[in-house]
């Protein structure tokens, strides 16, 4: 019988413990976490996205506040926004919801944010002292997923791990700290011009699905007793739903769930483990003042 992995109960945990020490820092007269999100444009997932957050935030007793743009802002007035918030002391750690509009430069905007108020975890020096094991703001994905395996305390020291998907956001950055000491598991990072992935897949202890297409991986690529961290987050078309869309993840739930330790259900696995992620982030750049 499979474990669900129950991402939201334990950012709920988390959550209470980071109330918790605000409570404290509230009791010193210490300043309490504030928490600035840029959003630009329309997209649905990320305005959900953002105000899941916002609601968090005020959970958990930070301050917190909202940032819009129309999609046709330009890059240069979105640089300024950033270097004002590099500079407003008030403002512990701030992120800027991807994806950002074509016009705009990802790379720009994240290396233009400080590394100190980043709390996302993806500027070049957060992501640096990652790979060679510093303090640093981790990536909040790869933060979150590593939290639900040691909180379920799933073995994973010379367990083979593989990891599919490469991008900067997940992919890379969760295979970095899955390998360290402390976690110890053997990482392999698969992607789309690895041959015959669904061989590799069937000799993990555990995969991580970070590759964005539903329901990619089938019952035949995965052994017994594997453990699955599904990442994915694609919207698909359900009329038979409210909205008319429902979110389905890399892994087919129904067919491997049965042969499986440990599985993340999507929604309610990796998605809330994200999000209480940016919160310890901006508590650690707070604390850090």
């Amino acid at each position: 019988m499979y474990t669900i992995i129950d991402g939201k109960k334990v950012a709920s945990d988390i959550k209470n413990e980071i109330a918790q020490e605000v409570v404290r820092i509230k009791n010193r007269g210490g300043k309490i976490p504030n928490l600035v999100t840029i959003l630009v444009g329309e997209n649905g997932s990320s305005k959900s996205y953002v105000a899941n957050k916002l609601k968090d935030c005020q959970e958990v007793g930070f301050n917190s506040s909202l940032i819009k743009y129309d999609e046709n802002v330009t890059e240069d007035e979105v640089l300024k926004k950033i270097w004002e918030l590099n500079n407003d002391k008030d403002v512990d750690g701030f992120i800027v919801q991807l994806p950002l509009p074509v016009h705009i430069s990802e790379h720009k905007v994240i290396e233009a944010i400080d590394p100190s108020k980043d709390a996302d975890g993806f500027h070049p020096v957060n992501l640096g002292k990652m790979m060679i094991g510093l303090p640093c703001f981790l990536p909040a994905t790869p933060y979150g997923i590593v939290e639900l395996i040691k909180r379920y305390s799933i073995p994973t020291s010379g367990k083979s791990c593989v990891v599919v998907g490469r991008s900067n956001i997940v992919g890379r950055p969760v295979s970095v700290l899955m390998s360290q000491k402390g976690i110890d598991a053997t990482v392999t990072v698969a992607h789309s011009r690895t041959p015959d992935i669904a061989s590799l897949l069937r000799e993990a202890d555990i995969i991580i699905a970070a590759l964005g297409m539903p329901g990619f991986i089938k019952a035949e690529m995965v052994k017994e007793g594997a453990v699955i961290i599904d990442v994915g987050t694609t919207r698909v078309p359900a009329p038979e739903t409210e909205k008319g869309w429902k979110l389905a993840g890399d892994v087919d739930f129904a067919s491997v769930a049965p042969k499986c330790s440990f599985i993340t259900p999507v929604p309610g696995g990796v998605g809330p483990m994200t999000r209480v992620s940016l919160l310890r982030n901006t508590l650690l750049a707070a604390s850090n003042k």
